[in-house]
């Protein structure tokens, strides 16, 4: 998405400024091992119950110390393929997004959005819930706000981060639309990029880089996903990305609809080893949403590396309260084998 289309739509995320005592409130009253009813992740792979309460005369911390543990233990379990992704840019009203996740039909993939202005540490206890859920994806820095930070600021960055929730967040997203004009100097870009991903690997933790994809509407040739891939994502991140993924807004792009079955196999050749999707789609516009998250999610590409994941930009604000009508389009849509 284009920074100044994207500056808009992550103007509501300020709102969780306004909202922390709110969440921190709910977080404080037994959140992290509630039960929401209706179809819960109870079902599903790793089999965490989520219901229940604290025992009269227990000490305060044991929920928080049990949600912990098995959100330790499922953060070693690699996330299934395919993948039902879904972007969570804002933690307030976390009972919602709870709900709205645990009850989709299938297991999602939440892809939390750290914002540029806040530390691990708001979202430590709301990952945790949210990994009871859904496998969890964490955005060290959305694209609009790379050129703001340092080289050195943004590895720093995705040490606390990895410091902070390693043992919760299974895919590290090191870079988001990174081939986009507006995220600073190339050599910037690539210095952050490659040098998180090194401290990801290093840990041993699971990488994805998400690339913007941008045929005949860029500005500059250099900058079209594939030429600045090719010339500039070091080879070791070639063949050692764990996955890489698209990012496309159709309205960005003179609405055009790619050949998709093309671009994924031109990326497949480009990154062999790795798991390939969709890192992020969406519409601003609320006349083309369903048709549009219907299309995508339901989408088959002949490629045995693809992954799906797609991660609607909107989730948070389309599908949260489960009860809005985008949410039923999506759990419908997922059910599709």
């Amino acid at each position: 998405m284009s920074s100044d289309i994207r500056l808009k739509a992550a103007a509501h995320r300020r709102a969780m400024w306004v909202t922390a005592l709110v969440f921190a409130t709910a977080i404080g009253t037994g959140l992290l091992v509630t039960d929401c009813g209706g179809r819960g992740n109870n079902n599903h792979a790793n089999g965490a119950s989520t219901s229940g309460a604290s025992p009269a005369g227990s000490n305060g911390n044991e929920p928080v110390l049990a949600a912990q543990t098995v959100a330790a233990a499922a953060a070693l379990t690699p996330v299934p393929t395919p993948i039902y992704g879904v972007t969570v840019d804002d933690i307030s009203e976390l009972p919602a997004i709870i709900e709205s996740l645990q009850r989709l039909s299938r297991k999602p993939t939440a892809r939390i959005v750290f914002d540029e202005t806040v530390g691990p540490a708001y979202y430590r206890k709301a990952a945790i819930a949210m990994s009871q859920v859904s496998y969890l994806m964490g955005e060290i820095l959305d694209s609009a706000y790379v050129r703001r930070i340092s080289v050195n600021g943004y590895l720093n960055r995705t040490t606390r981060y990895l410091d902070s929730m390693g043992d919760i967040v299974h895919i590290w997203e090191v870079g988001n639309e990174v081939n986009g004009e507006w995220l600073g100097t190339t050599s910037s870009v690539v210095a952050k990029i490659s040098g998180a991903y090194d401290l990801v690997k290093a840990r041993g933790k699971v990488t994805a880089l998400t690339l913007y994809y941008n045929e005949e509407c860029w500005s500059r040739r250099a900058n079209e996903m594939f030429t600045w891939a090719q010339a500039n994502i070091p080879a070791r991140m070639k063949q050692g990305l764990d996955y890489v993924l698209i990012s496309y807004y159709e309205e960005d792009c003179n609405d055009l609809r790619p050949d998709w079955p093309t671009v994924f196999a031109k990326l497949a050749a480009m990154f062999p080893n790795s798991k390939i999707g969709f890192g992020e789609v969406g519409t601003s516009d609320p006349a083309r949403k369903a048709e549009t998250l219907q299309r995508y999610y339901t989408m088959k590409i002949d490629q045995p590396n693809y992954i799906g994941g797609h991660f609607w930009w909107y989730y948070r604000e389309d599908m949260v309260p489960w009860t809005l009508p985008l949410w039923s389009v999506l759990n419908t849509v997922i059910q599709s084998p």
